[in-house]
């Protein structure tokens, strides 16, 4: 029975199997004991006790007096949010950058080529301490601000802006928005399975704007109108009214979108040198121009190559954000060491942490997963 490879190929795993479970359970068991006998509290009932610290930004209402999980979520907002700008960012900048740096204009390709260098081989953490100077050093202070008019300041104490005042109508703009998306990527759907089938195009153009643009513009007409904004004014020591994106946002952002777009340039310089050159040469043959074929020949065949490692370039965004902490923007981190530090329950809350960034990265890989799916080549 040893003889078979098969057998003992199954005997090797079950034994590994077992040694991994039994470590593990000697861990688990040696961390109760010593919990136990230090009388250390374990649980997640601290979650639900009132939370008694400020947070000096949120995507979510939340004040001192709400509870742990409540600060948590905040938290979380915070991360995704920045998250979410900063991949969008990012992608843009790496896009101009990477298709830049294979341009015919020496100086530009050159200059592409420089801030891929730099801002590759400077660490992350350093690029956030110099963007957060820059912004709470050689800006003014509040009362000094920079005037960029319409309502629109810049200062040591962030960037304010004018925000519409609440009304119904803009509760009617989102919702006509998210019907028109969804409209509109019915309506392109269709408009290729007509072409594939019968060869008929449809417009694409108009259409898909009346869809995106018309719907939410008719909610707004419908329901008033309104144009009220709320205006920042400086009164006292800062400003009041509109929005602010404070400094410390700022910097993450900005640091995380210019640090990760350098790595992202290379991987669409490299999907696009993967396209054969001959791919090209029948575009220019059938006439189009240079932006044509980069939109329509090139890129298109350049995802392929270009998806898997752009998804981890949007891993690495993510958890780099949990830097966040060394320049005070209160991420989730930032939030849990508050947690840990009022409450003693570290292991909960590096467990929820753990739990937190793993979800988020499954999810982008999940979804990148299907996008890169959709759009690779499928021979015929």
């Amino acid at each position: 029975m040893f003889a078979s490879e098969r057998v003992r190929g199954m005997l090797y795993q079950v034994l590994l199997l077992g040694a991994v479970i039994g470590v593990g359970w000697y861990l688990v068991s040696n961390t109760l004991h010593n919990l136990s006998t230090r009388e250390i509290q374990v649980g997640f009932e601290f979650l639900g006790r009132e939370a008694g610290f400020e947070i000096a930004e949120t995507q979510i209402a939340y004040s001192a007096q709400d509870t742990y999980l409540r600060a948590l979520a905040a938290g979380l907002f915070n991360t995704l949010y920045v998250s979410a700008l900063g991949i969008v960012l990012a992608t843009v900048i790496g896009t101009v950058i990477g298709i830049a740096r294979l341009s015919s204009n020496w100086l530009l390709a050159r200059l592409a080529s420089a801030y891929v260098e730099v801002m590759r081989n400077i660490p992350l953490l350093l690029q956030l301490f110099v963007w957060y100077g820059i912004f709470t050093e050689l800006l003014p202070p509040v009362r000094q601000a920079i005037d960029l008019g319409g309502g629109f300041f810049i200062s040591q104490r962030g960037f304010f802006y004018p925000w519409p005042e609440p009304h119904a109508a803009w509760s009617m703009v989102g919702i006509t928005l998210v019907v028109g998306i969804a409209l509109a990527v019915a309506y392109k759907r269709h408009a290729h399975r007509l072409q594939d089938q019968t060869g008929r195009q449809l417009p694409l153009a108009l259409p898909i704007a009346a869809l995106v643009l018309g719907l939410p513009l008719r909610g707004w007409i419908l329901m008033g109108a309104p144009t009220a904004l709320d205006t920042p004014a400086l009164r006292g020591f800062n400003f009041r009214g509109g929005k602010v994106l404070s400094p410390e946002f700022m910097a993450l952002l900005l640091g995380l979108s210019t640090y990760t777009a350098s790595f992202i340039a290379e991987i669409v310089r490299a999907g696009i040198l993967a396209v054969p050159r001959g791919q090209t040469e029948a575009a220019m043959s059938l006439g189009l121009t240079p932006g044509q074929d980069l939109r329509l020949v090139t890129l298109p065949q350049a995802l392929r190559v270009i998806i898997p490692p752009m998804t981890s370039q949007y891993l690495n965004l993510t958890k780099n954000s949990s830097l966040a902490v060394a320049i005070g923007y209160p991420d989730i981190v930032a939030v849990a060491n508050t947690t840990m530090n009022q409450t003693g329950q570290a292991i909960e809350a590096i467990a929820i942490l753990m739990a937190v960034y793993l979800t988020i990265s499954l999810l982008i890989s999940l979804f990148m997963n299907w996008y890169n799916a959709r759009v690779r080549l499928v021979e015929r």
